[in-house]
């Protein structure tokens, strides 16, 4: 399951969303970085960082801990 973490630099809850992905065991995912982008930064400006499936688009907003990534990847 490929999985993208959606985030910008300097954001203090995405370093928070890495460490609750390790915590999770989720070691492999792509971050996409938002800061150059003003689509993205209009749709997810407000929601990041954001965790989403890329096999189903869903997508997972935070705030969230290691068990609702868990339950987020295995639904």
């Amino acid at each position: 399951m490929r999985l993208t973490l959606i985030q910008k630099d300097d954001c203090h809850l995405c370093d928070l969303a890495w460490e609750r992905l390790a915590e999770a065991g989720v070691a492999d995912f792509d971050p996409l970085w938002i800061d150059d982008d003003l689509g993205l930064q209009s749709r997810y400006g407000e929601r990041i960082p954001v965790l989403r499936r890329e096999d189903t688009g869903a997508e997972l907003d935070w705030p969230f801990g290691a068990e609702a990534v868990r339950d987020f990847l295995s639904g």
